[in-house]
């Protein structure tokens, strides 16, 4: 007999129809009775009319307090007073109409037990008028929550994709191998060193799509397998490193983060400077959030919508598991010319949602 609220215009064509189904059926059984008179054809519309009116009142009262927010236990001893008080109150101006109006029975014929049997019957409408009215609302945000989920899901999977396009770099991978190649013969120890590097970093990749976040220890070894490969292939023109305070190793972060900035780092700021430079990694615990801060030699000259696949990438999936708690920036340094400051928050108190499965790994 009613609907969402965002439809308007069908919940007040619900409201007529269903009301004027109720009003014929009355009819219909007033006249297999043999009961019915005109006056009682035309009295009809005044209660079409009544019932419209209150239920439309009962739809203002959910809407004003806030009832279709509650849990249900809450709402129903609501509706056992409203529906009650409703039906009562209708069915008295009933009365008043079939007495004075239509003429149906005089004062003296009044009775108190049909009008209790009446306003039974009322309540009972009512329940139904209002079963009908919150189960349209419950479905309609059910069906809202699906959406939304699958919207999320597609956008999560959306951003994983991108993220292994954006990361597994084939020139950097093809860089590695020809290097390890001629080591073979001249170092065969360092040779198997950058295997190792190179096999560990190609598996934490692939397997990076099966968990959505890994302790900060993990993602700084492999932070450390690819700054050697790196260092293997740019020498002398690099220079790292970490200072990374003990009780930040538990913090779980996304995977493949701050391999991004590293890389980065490298990419754009060390490779292209024939004279090379510096990468300072820095992690430590502020209160409840981790600060993460990748300082190296170079210029940032943001573009707007040119920020890059994999820095967006990792803000985006920042936002879907942490939301405004969590933030990524790139900037150039205030107070150090020549110098791009990258700076990771992420909230790492006890009541973040992976601390306890990322403190389980390390202890592990």
């Amino acid at each position: 007999m009613a609907i969402i609220t965002a439809r308007p215009r069908l919940y007040w064509t619900l409201q007529l129809l269903c009301w004027s189904l109720y009003a014929l059926m009355g009819i219909t059984i007033f006249k297999a009775t043999g009961r019915l008179t005109p006056g009682l054809a035309v009295s009809q519309v005044f209660i079409v009319a009544l019932n419209i009116g209150t239920s439309h009142l009962l739809r203002g009262l959910i809407r004003r307090g806030g009832w279709l927010r509650l849990p249900v236990l809450a709402v129903v001893p609501r509706l056992l007073v409203v529906n009650f008080l409703l039906a009562l109150g209708t069915q008295f101006v009933i009365s008043g109409i079939m007495m004075f109006i239509v003429g149906v029975f005089t004062p003296g014929e009044f009775s108190w037990l049909m009008l209790v049997l009446y306003s039974c019957y009322a309540n009972f409408v009512f329940w139904l008028w209002s079963v009908l009215y919150f189960g349209l609302h419950y479905l309609d945000g059910y069906k809202q929550a699906e959406v939304d989920k699958w919207k999320l899901t597609a956008a999560v999977q959306e951003a994983e994709m991108r993220m292994l396009k954006a990361q597994i770099n084939p020139h950097f991978m093809f860089n590695g191998l020809n290097n390890i190649r001629a080591l073979v013969i001249e170092n065969p120890a360092r040779a198997r060193d950058m295997i190792t590097h190179l096999s560990d970093l190609l598996r934490y990749s692939i397997q990076l799509n099966s968990t959505e976040q890994v302790p900060l220890a993990r993602e700084l070894e492999i932070v450390e397998h690819y700054l050697a490969l790196e260092a293997m292939q740019l020498e002398e023109r690099l220079a790292y490193s970490l200072d990374v305070a003990p009780e930040a190793l538990a913090v779980p972060i996304p995977p493949m983060t701050l391999q991004l900035l590293v890389e980065n780092a490298i990419k754009h700021g060390i490779a292209p400077n024939p004279d090379g430079g510096r990468i300072q990694l820095v992690a430590h615990l502020d209160q409840q959030e981790l600060r993460v801060t990748v300082r190296n030699t170079g210029h940032y000259q943001p573009r707007s919508g040119h920020e890059g696949v994999g820095l967006r990438n990792a803000q985006e999936r920042l936002q879907l598991l942490f939301g405004p708690a969590a933030s990524l920036q790139l900037t150039n340094s205030a107070t150090e010319p020549g110098t791009v400051v990258a700076e990771l928050r992420l909230p790492a108190g006890p009541g973040s949602p992976a601390l306890r499965p990322a403190l389980a790994a390390v202890s592990a």
